[in-house]
């Protein structure tokens, strides 16, 4: 009969278990601050720059946010580029050259919508009828209609089919506006 007898040291044990708990912690810190590093460098979706061709485009589903990111910070985006898609809407005290492209934005779940846009000014305005589906290209500057207001001087207007996607809907509270980026 072979008997062995095992003597455990308490205090050996604790310190072994807790510098192997610090160095996997280490290993799992380290892990997740290189896919983090390495995860922004290489996303496409990356928006902590302007687009190589330096014009933003504006989506159906950005629309509101860019709107209202716009809208209170004018001075922040003054000399931004941007692209979208509305249709043209006039009310009665605007220039010849200036129009609304705008979009219907939902407001309850009866499909109830208001009209809201950016204010734009073209020289050709007038050969677009109101209702129009067009694009267009343009820079944002600050303006006065009715107080201070970003206009976007288009540069580029083409008429356009209405597309699916013809509503937009309000601003959500997760948007957080970056400076001079749409």
């Amino acid at each position: 009969m072979f008997v062995f007898n095992f003597k455990v040291n308490g205090s050996k044990l604790f310190k072994t278990f807790f510098i192997l708990v610090i160095i996997l912690l280490l290993i799992i810190v380290g892990i997740v601050i290189f896919r983090v590093i390495s995860g922004a460098k290489n996303n496409p979706n990356n928006t902590s720059c302007l687009p190589q061709n330096g014009i933003n485009t504006i989506s159906s589903s950005n629309y509101t946010n860019v709107l209202k990111a716009v809208h209170d910070n004018i001075d922040d985006y003054v000399g931004v580029k941007i692209n979208f898609t509305g249709y043209v809407y006039r009310v009665l005290d605007l220039k010849d050259n200036q129009f609304v492209l705008a979009r219907d934005m939902v407001i309850s779940s009866d499909f109830q919508s208001v009209i809201v846009g950016f204010l734009c000014e073209y020289e050709k305005a007038s050969t677009f009828k109101d209702n129009t589906w067009v694009e267009v290209t343009g820079e944002i500057y600050k303006g006065n209609y009715h107080g201070d207001m970003p206009i976007v001087k288009v540069t580029k207007m083409n008429e356009v089919n209405k597309p699916n996607d013809e509503y937009v809907y309000p601003p959500d509270e997760t948007y957080i506006p970056t400076f001079g980026i749409v």
